[in-house]
C-alpha cells in the first residue's frame, strides 16, 4: 500500500489554536473559553498551547453533541 504525497493546502487541520478557532468559527475568544470550561469543546494542551480539536469545533457548529 503506497501513500501518495499530498500538498499542504489539501490537508484539513486536526486542531486549531484558540485564535484560529475564533477566526474560522466567528466565535469570540471569551465565549470560546466559556465553551471550553463547560466541556462543550474538546481541547488538548501541548506545553502552554491550548489546541481545540477540529472535530469538536465542527460538531459544535453543526449542533451535534461531542
Amino acid at each position: 500500500m503506497s501513500i501518495e504525497p499530498t500538498s499542504a493546502d489539501t490537508l484539513a487541520p486536526l486542531a486549531y489554536s484558540v485564535s484560529e478557532a475564533c477566526k474560522v468559527s466567528s466565535i469570540g475568544r471569551t465565549y470560546l473559553y466559556q465553551l471550553i470550561n463547560e466541556g462543550r469543546l474538546e481541547v488538548r494542551k501541548i506545553g502552554k498551547r491550548t489546541l481545540i480539536t477540529a472535530r469538536s469545533l465542527r460538531a459544535l457548529i453543526e449542533g451535534k453533541p461531542t
